[in-house]
Order: C-alpha cells, then sequence, then structure tokens
C-alpha cells in the first residue's frame, strides 16, 4: 500500500522506507478520530476492532470527519488504499511503528491489551494509550518490558483539537516521551507533556471544575442548560480561544499585569472559591440535565451537531493559523 501524505516522517523506525504503519486499537468515538487524523496525514492505518461492522464504522466517520482536517492533508480519496482491518490484535501490531490504544477506562482491560501488545509488536515500536486517567506504569504492568509505553491523552475530538497531553511513567524512558512528542507533531498535534502523573491529568481536571459549577448553576435555576451553553461560547470560550486563563487575567491587570490583578480584582479568590457549588449527582440532578439537553438539541442528529461542531472549531483554528503566519512573514 502506499499514500500521499504531507507532513515529516520524524526520526521513528521506518520513516525512510515510506509512510509509517500506526495500529490504531478500538474503533469507538476516539479511536475513529485518530484514524482519520492519520489518514490524513499520509500514515498507513490498520484498525484492529472486533466488531464486524467495523469497516463501515470507520467509512462513515471518514466521511463526517474528511471536511474537517487540517488544511493541506492527504486527498481522502487516497485513505482507502492505505486502510486495512485487522481483528486479531497480534497480526494487526506485528509490523507498527506506532501503536495507539483506545480501550475503555479499565485498568484490568488495558493491562491484558498491553501484555499482549508488549508480546507481539516490534521492539522498536512506540505504544500510545489514549487513557484520560490511567497511569501508563499501571497499564503496563503486566509487560515484559513497558519502557516504550506513554500516554497520549488526547483532547476530543482528536482529529480537530490540537492537545495532546504526554504522560510518562517511572518506568518509561526518556527517549520514547521524545518521539511521542515528535510522532504527535508530525501529525499536527500539540503536545504538551505534564510534568508528573496526576488523576485526569490536566486539561480534564480543567474542564470537571467548569462542568461541577455549569451542573450547580443550572440545578439551582440561575440559568437553563442551553443557556449555560450560550454563557460560556459568548465568554470564557471566546477567551480561552486565544489566551489561556493567567495570560487573560495578566492581561485584566492593564499595565500592571497579573501583579496588579492579584492585589486588587483576585485578592477575594479563596472567598469566591468557597462560594462554588458541589451539586450532587443525584436522579433528579441526572434527570433534569438529560431533558434539558433532549430538549435543547434533541430535534437534530448526532452527525448534524458534529459537522457544526467541527466546522466552528475548524474555523477558529484556521483563522489562528492564518494570523500567526501573516505576523510571521512581517518579523
Amino acid at each position: 500500500m502506499s499514500g500521499s501524505g504531507t507532513t515529516g516522517q520524524g526520526t521513528h523506525r521506518g520513516a525512510a522506507a515510506g509512510p509509517r504503519t500506526v495500529t490504531v486499537v478500538g474503533a469507538g468515538t476516539i479511536g475513529l478520530g485518530w484514524i482519520a487524523l492519520f489518514l490524513g496525514h499520509g500514515l498507513r492505518v490498520r484498525v484492529n476492532s472486533r466488531r464486524a461492522e467495523a469497516p463501515r464504522i470507520v467509512a462513515e466517520s471518514l466521511e463526517l470527519f474528511a471536511p474537517f482536517l487540517e488544511e493541506g492533508t492527504a486527498d481522502p480519496a487516497s485513505f482507502a488504499e492505505r486502510l486495512e482491518f485487522a481483528p486479531d490484535l497480534a497480526e494487526a501490531v506485528a509490523d507498527a511503528d506506532v501503536v495507539v490504544e483506545n480501550a475503555p477506562e479499565n485498568l484490568e482491560l488495558k493491562q491484558e491489551l498491553f501484555e499482549r501488545i508488549g508480546a507481539a509488536a516490534p521492539p522498536g515500536a512506540l505504544l500510545l494509550s489514549s487513557t484520560s486517567t490511567l497511569d501508563p506504569d499501571a497499564m503496563g504492568a503486566r509487560m515484559k518490558d513497558s519502557s516504550r509505553l506513554v500516554v497520549g491523552h488526547p483532547f476530543n475530538p482528536p482529529h480537530v483539537v490540537p492537545l495532546v497531553e504526554v504522560v510518562a511513567g517511572r518506568k518509561t524512558s526518556p527517549e520514547a516521551v521524545v518521539e511521542a512528542v515528535e510522532f504527535l507533531r508530525s501529525v499536527g498535534r500539540n503536545p504538551v507533556v505534564l510534568r508528573r502523573p496526576i488523576h485526569a491529568f490536566a486539561a480534564n481536571r480543567l474542564q470537571s471544575a467548569l462542568l461541577r459549577e455549569s451542573v450547580h448553576l443550572v440545578r439551582e435555576g440561575v440559568v437553563s442548560l442551553a443557556e449555560l451553553d450560550e454563557v460560556v461560547t459568548h465568554s470564557i470560550g471566546l477567551r480561552w480561544a486565544t489566551v489561556g486563563p493567567f495570560l487573560a487575567f495578566h492581561l485584566g491587570g492593564g499595565q500592571g499585569g497579573l501583579r496588579k490583578w492579584l492585589g486588587t480584582l483576585g485578592a477575594g479568590l479563596e472567598k469566591g472559591w468557597e462560594q462554588l457549588g458541589r451539586p450532587p449527582m443525584d436522579e433528579e440532578t441526572i434527570r433534569s440535565l438529560i431533558e434539558q439537553a433532549e430538549e435543547a438539541y434533541g430535534d437534530r442528529s448526532y452527525e448534524e451537531l458534529v459537522r457544526e461542531r467541527d466546522a466552528r472549531q475548524t474555523a477558529i483554528l484556521r483563522t489562528l493559523a492564518r494570523l500567526d503566519a501573516s505576523r510571521a512573514e512581517e518579523r
């Protein structure tokens, strides 16, 4: 099989021979996004899934996701010639350069998978897990050698959102971390290496903190679920698409920066934190959230909502990329 990727092939094993082979284990939501991204960057992709309908599901997702891949990536017409399916795990990883695992968040399941992957994959293969909570040492506990296992946690949808959190364990080799970063950059992602493992990593902890207060505000009747989404997208969501929380408040301090802000507007932070809600996720709360979500978004299909989400996020990313390119030329 051959492909026509437009990105560099990095330094990993097999790069000089042509497009690398990436085995994607699992064809759920995250796995499908990875498949589209890797094909878009000219890689050979082997899908490992025990579901008989996997080829159909992948084909449908590629049709849905392809319009929102990065500008300049491979023609979707070339995807089929670089895509294959291997239901047997050992066969799927036997000659892979990179393996990306996307199984459910079940430690025992992931331990079993990586034990089998470690035994069948080439010694030089880079092993990535999309886990959003688990430590690489724990996942690799049954492997003879887990030094090549690295967490590469994407933020959904992985074919659009650039962030990937890279997390190493105590047994992870520094070289594997470097290779993970290089590989992720080669497919247009923005990897951030966490300095130490922490439960749920960084991005999901931030998301969880905002979600908790969102549930509290809706549960208390301050705003509806749909209104809460509108509050976020028309304020902090717009702000955070261009600057992070710390830079935002650094600018909020005017000429004095964060130093001034913390001494004035930020002086009551702890008191404000004490007033944040701790909503119980009881049956009443869950039922109310589901009912409001179905009322607000239930008249539109999943595919329609995905297209709108990806179109909006892609528009922001492409606008920012053009802005950065223009500024680089001015320098």
